[in-house]
């Protein structure tokens, strides 16, 4: 039987990448998304689902149909541009709940099945945004930031499981529908030039294909990552205002 994977977040951008790339290497494939699907190729299993909720997991979780799972890309992520104060909770509380709720309620369920082998492989997508605090953008950067940090921590957790690799793909700005969707359109990083998705993945996919820890993708992403590890966070909220500020783009 062939391999198996699971990859969220997959209709566009770095995870429809991810897909393409999966299906490339013979998987069959369990794609989830809360945007509708289009092209898809390979052997693939399409699911239009909310991650953001319990049962949204759950949904995503039973289409499995008890099949053993060889790979999880947890990709799925949402954003949210302009300052804190003006945004509604539903708005926010959506971010962290697919961020962080949803993503670790899947990664528990699928690392606990892996687990019980000893065998399996997890592609975590976090974000450079976790190394800085995110000025107009305050809620996604924590969220990434806490996502970089726990898989950190529960991959020293398993150490011992040697037989599973998990691995953080942390990219830049990217080419895809986030900014848009996170009403980012008139900020400087919004309008600026972005990684290209594939690219992105490629490097995702090869960091955990050979078992790195976690990846950068970029050279511009690697140095403004080393930047904020030693910059004082009064200025790198300040660097990240002057990209994310709405209207910033027109400056």
């Amino acid at each position: 039987m062939a391999r198996f994977a699971i990859i969220t977040g997959a209709s566009t951008g770095i995870g429809r990448e991810l897909a393409q790339l999966a299906a490339a290497d013979g998987y069959d494939l369990l794609l989830a998304a809360d945007t509708p699907f289009t092209d898809v190729s390979g052997n693939a299993k399409t699911l239009e689902v909310d991650l953001s909720t319990f049962e949204g997991v759950d949904q995503l979780l039973d289409a499995v149909g008890g099949r053993q799972i060889d790979l999880l890309c947890a990709n799925a992520g949402h954003g949210l541009g302009h300052a804190f104060l003006d945004q509604e909770v539903a708005e926010w509380r959506h971010v962290i709940d697919t961020n962080v709720t949803g993503t670790l309620y899947l990664l528990q369920e699928v690392l606990r099945q892996m687990a019980a082998r000893n065998r399996g492989k997890v592609l975590v997508t976090g974000s450079i945004a976790g190394f800085m605090p995110g000025s107009f953008q305050a809620v996604y950067n924590g969220t990434k930031a806490f996502i970089d940090s726990f898989v950190d921590a529960v991959r020293n957790e398993m150490k011992e499981k040697d037989g599973i690799t998990i691995t953080t793909l942390m990219p830049g700005a990217t080419e895809t529908e986030f900014f848009h969707r996170a009403r980012m359109d008139d900020t400087r990083v919004g309008q600026q030039e972005k990684d290209d998705p594939a690219d992105v993945a490629r490097t995702g996919w090869d960091a955990v294909m050979s078992g790195k820890a976690d990846v950068v993708h970029g050279f511009r992403n690697k140095l403004q990552a080393a930047a904020s590890h030693v910059l004082p966070e009064k200025v790198t909220a300040e660097m990240h205002r002057g990209m994310a500020e709405p209207g910033s783009g027109r400056q």
